[in-house]
């Protein structure tokens, strides 16, 4: 009985996802950065948007409205506890879903959606009845300015997508930086369309902004916090380290079935995700050394 009941139990916690993304907390929450007087982060289950409330109105980003359709109502409604100033822009990190759908109640309320250029194209291309279009577009920088606060919009290349961007505040010395900065946490299903010699490139370019502290689109580990310079390093660094093995691997023949399976990246075992993003970084970077792609 004892062992049935262990049994039911690891397979309820099996179901649940990992254990690193699954710490008791509401289901949505909205929390001051700290050290800032306008800047918060709105986090529904285990993704995150950043909105910076200005003396004219608030920018607003992904609104995070995939995983469950209400978390952009909900978004909405979180704003508007903190302040009555109107949403005036809606950035977009970039084109995945996860992030971005679910823009439709900001669009109502009269936001201006913008991302990079790349993001409208292929948001035309999949026509998601979801996601709504951005407004204006930009190929390499844009920067707001709306009442007391400046956010500058980067493209640095292709790295986890070929449309991600950062968003910087300058004053506050944040960053905004989705799923191509990862804080604490292994890469994972991202892997599989990424485009990794670039995305080493897009790092460096990141370490060599001016900044303090990076919120990620995913709440940083362990217990949800922001990323610094020493994480964007590890990051790199682990990238470098997974491409360097499995390149050998592949230089014996061994891509793609064996060198997945022995793939071990043991300095990173203890990573939150490790066991389910390792196979996804041997099979990309096996793509990249096995076939060139």
């Amino acid at each position: 009985m004892k062992r049935a009941i262990a049994l039911l139990l690891a397979a309820i916690a099996l179901a649940a996802g990992p254990a690193w993304a699954q710490a008791q907390r509401p289901t949505f929450e909205t929390t001051k950065v700290a050290g800032t007087d306008n800047v918060y982060i709105f986090r529904y289950l285990n993704h995150q948007a950043m909105f910076v409330v200005t003396s004219e109105g608030v920018i607003a980003t992904d609104p995070i409205g995939y995983v469950r359709r209400e978390a952009s109502s909900v978004y909405l409604n979180e704003i508007r506890k903190v302040t009555d100033k109107p949403v005036k822009y809606v950035v977009y990190s970039h084109h995945h879903y996860d992030h971005i759908a679910g823009g439709k109640p900001f669009k109502d309320a009269g936001a201006v959606f913008v991302a990079h250029k790349r993001a409208k194209e292929r948001l035309e291309q999949i026509a998601d009845p979801h996601t709504v279009l951005p407004d204006e577009v930009f190929q390499r920088r844009r920067t707001i300015t709306l009442g007391d606060t400046t956010i500058e919009l980067s493209y640095l290349g292709l790295n986890h997508s070929d449309s991600s961007i950062v968003m910087r505040l300058p004053k506050q010395k944040i960053l905004f930086a989705v799923d191509f900065v990862s804080v604490g946490t292994y890469p994972g299903r991202g892997m599989i369309d990424s485009h990794p010699l670039e995305w080493e490139e897009s790092l460096k370019k990141v370490l060599a902004m001016d900044w303090e502290r990076v919120i990620p689109g995913h709440p940083g580990q362990p217990g949800g916090r922001l990323g610094t310079k020493k994480d964007v390093q590890e990051l790199l660094t682990l990238l470098q380290d997974a491409s360097a093995e499995v390149k050998a691997a592949a230089r014996d023949g061994k891509c793609w079935d064996t060198a997945e399976k022995e793939f071990k990246h043991e300095k990173y075992r203890g990573w939150p995700g490790f066991e389910q993003g390792a196979p996804m970084v041997a099979r990309r970077y096996c793509g990249l050394w096995g076939r060139g792609t």
